[in-house]
């Protein structure tokens, strides 16, 4: 009997797969192409640090199976690494054998040693003198100089000795390279016959590495890089101060436990063994790469060269046509409801709106949730502005946004210090809920505004992810907002809500009551119809309820980006359900719930959360109704333009594989570059 649920880890695998895909695409411009290489070599690092880690430990811990999918630990760390080994061996085919040669044609070039010219190898040797020889540690391994502690993802160099006085494991030494130091470096345009030639650092290390050791043979050099567990174990209960906790356990995050070692293809097999011995680490999670070891450390040169013609076109996000030429934005939200789409609209009115708080004398309050903001956040600024004027102002800061920590500490404290409240959010539960409320006196009265959003308050994020927000100030949802913040400030119970619905659990409830709706519906031959739109599904009530819905005759769209454990179109399980993933330009994120409501007029509702364990149960999220006729009418139109995307959209199969969707160039459907062309003058 085929089983009914999908592995999380090799799903979440299976959408990495579909964005290297991407750089295969000779329909994407090339450095775009170039990016998503990168892009896929640190959805790989994260995977590894994260997934792969949890996996092993369960798999240690003698846990018997991974969920309803019915693998074990250990059988899904198999199909993992032989899945993960076929793509990284496919990653540096498509850089070496069509990004680089095609960027030569474009006169962008990386060169290897044996093409310096003599020109070339005069300035290189001095750069190192100069920039690189100055900083660096060399260590030659013996009983008084074991392996150096590696840091993790950072590169090294592994250098082969003979010496024929040591045995051979003593005829090795390492070469940490410095994270100052930039991996790749550009060459004078004097010394190039190329506008753009570059040379990797571990090329100039490489070359140089007899000056670091004169008195051995050196056999080789061969970049090293390894991966580490990356999660940090905090036990809540036994925290009186998160932040000083935090900050004393991240420098652990750098030195946790090898999960993964990357090496150039060319290095022996003896030091390879070695390396593995050192580490601890078996052969499956051994990668040997042809180029560098970290393809990431390539993601900024698309922004260095002047090639305009191999990039996506550059557009400018629009302002909301709600907003009119008004510059008063309160005014603008009391006339009606706002709906911002990013990054086809501009968030710049969220911007303003809290521009105009902070100095605003009729604002009393502000209150805002800050899971991720990016460093120098103008967001943040304006919030200690604000804070500094003598306003209100509560800030409930999610110190475990994973990776985000250190920031998140710095913004606490930068908000702390101009006089802000910062809460950390509720012991034991993420604050992922994206919210801002304003407190305003208005003719003698307090009158609250809020926004509400799917994506976080990161201004570079809006530019690349797709995301919803509302503006409102309708009185029943700025109140639930309201109590939201009391709740995450007095860490009481999940309050009554009019409008909004919350998690932990409130929003599961209320979505398997929707999809519960639909059946009641379907089997009265009324209309019956559900879409959601996520990042991820991987709730297994949340899917069983759907299986069910799906058998009861209800028509299920799901558009679902990445991790996705449900399986459409199993017969006599879920021959009502598609499941689609649309991965192309910009990274999709926003969550959209439409239910078709019978007779009555459909309901549509925006969600800070996934369908997934972690956002139903483990954290603050909140979901919030379209309530105005013509914002619900727009999100109803896009999710009706993202079923029917055909370039960037994958189909999965009741195998649980993905299709590309193929479609003859006049028929083909690009939701992304459509929505630029609906939202802004410039595309």
């Amino acid at each position: 009997m085929l089983n009914p649920y999908l592995h999380v880890e090799l799903s979440l695998l299976s959408f990495n797969e579909r964005v290297l895909n991407i750089a295969m695409d000779n329909k994407v411009p090339l450095l775009e192409r170039l990016r998503f290489l990168c892009i896929f070599s640190s959805n790989m690092d994260e995977f590894f640090e994260i997934r792969v880690s949890g996996l092993k430990a369960r798999a240690q811990s003698q846990v018997a199976s991974e969920g309803a999918d019915g693998l074990t630990p250990n059988e899904a760390l198999q199909h993992i690494s032989e899945k993960a080994h076929q793509l990284v061996d496919q990653q540096y085919q498509i850089l070496n054998e069509q990004v680089m040669p095609e960027l030569k044609e474009h006169g962008i070039e990386f060169l290897h040693r044996s093409q310096w010219s003599d020109d070339q190898k005069r300035w290189l040797k001095n750069y190192f003198k100069r920039e690189v020889l100055p900083i660096l540690t060399p260590i030659r391994l013996d009983p008084a100089h074991p392996f150096p502690l590696t840091i993790n993802k950072g590169l090294s160099i592994v250098v082969d000795l003979h010496d024929p006085e040591r045995d051979d494991t003593h005829n090795i030494a390492v070469v940490p390279a410095p994270r100052a130091l930039p991996r790749f470096v550009r060459l004078p345009e004097e010394l190039c016959d190329k506008e753009y030639q570059y040379v990797y650092l571990s090329s100039i290390i490489h070359a140089n590495i007899k000056k670091l050791f004169s008195n051995v043979e050196v056999l080789g050099c061969y970049q090293l890089r390894i991966t580490r567990n990356s999660d940090l174990y905090v036990d809540l209960e036994e925290v009186e101060d998160l932040a000083r906790t935090l900050e004393g356990e991240l420098p652990s995050r750098l030195y946790g436990e090898a999960i993964r070692l990357e090496v150039s293809k060319q290095c022996p097999k003896r030091i390879i063994n070695f390396l593995k011995q050192r580490f601890q680490i078996h052969s499956d999670y051994v990668y040997k790469v042809d180029g560098p070891v970290n393809l990431n450390r390539l993601t900024g040169l698309p922004d260095l060269v002047n090639r305009p013609h191999i990039k996506y076109p550059s557009f400018t996000p629009s302002i909301a046509s709600y907003l009119g030429q008004q510059n008063d934005t309160f005014e603008a939200i009391s006339n009606g409801d706002i709906l911002l789409h990013h990054p086809f609209q501009s968030f710049a009115p969220v911007v303003d709106l809290i521009r105009q708080a902070a100095s605003d004398p009729d604002v009393l309050v502000i209150k805002q949730t800050l899971y991720r903001t990016g460093a120098d956040s103008v967001l943040v600024e304006l919030l200690a502005e604000a804070a500094r004027s003598g306003k209100e102002v509560t800030v409930i800061v999610e110190l475990m946004a994973r990776f985000d920590e250190q920031n998140n500490i710095a913004t606490a404290q930068k908000l702390q210090n101009a006089g802000a409240h910062v809460v950390y959010g509720m012991v034991g539960k993420k604050t992922h809920a994206k919210m801002l409320m304003i407190v305003r006196r208005e003719r003698q009265k307090l009158k609250r505004y809020v926004h509400l959003g799917t994506g976080n308050y990161h201004q570079g994020n809006t530019r690349i992810y797709t995301d919803y927000g509302l503006l409102t100030c309708n009185k029943e949802i700025t109140s639930d907002v309201h109590e939201l913040f009391m709740q995450l400030t007095t860490q009481g119970p999940n309050p009554e809500l009019k409008q909004l619905h919350q998690s932990p659990f409130g929003i599961a409830h209320f979505f398997i009551e929707q999809v519960e709706n639909e059946i009641a519906n379907a089997e009265q031959g009324l209309p019956a119809k559900i879409i959601a739109k996520v990042n991820g599904l991987s709730s297994q009530s949340i899917v069983d309820a759907l299986y069910k819905a799906s058998q009861a005759g209800v028509k299920i769209e799901l558009i679902v980006r990445g991790i996705c454990t449900l399986i459409p179109g199993a017969q006599g399980i879920s021959e009502n359900i598609e499941v689609r993933s649309v991965v192309g330009r910009f990274l999709e994120h926003a969550r959209v719930f439409y239910f078709e409501n019978g007779n009555e007029e459909p309901l549509v509702y925006l969600s800070s959360a996934d369908l997934m364990p972690r956002n139903l149960r483990n954290r603050i999220e909140q979901c919030t109704p379209i309530l105005d006729d013509q914002l619900k009418a727009e999100i109803i139109d896009d999710l009706q333009q993202y079923l029917q995307d055909t370039e960037n959209a994958w189909c999965l199969q009741s195998n649980g594989e993905y299709i590309k969707l193929i479609s003859s160039e006049e028929n083909s459907v690009n939701v992304q570059a459509q929505l630029l062309l609906k939202h802004s003058e410039d595309y």
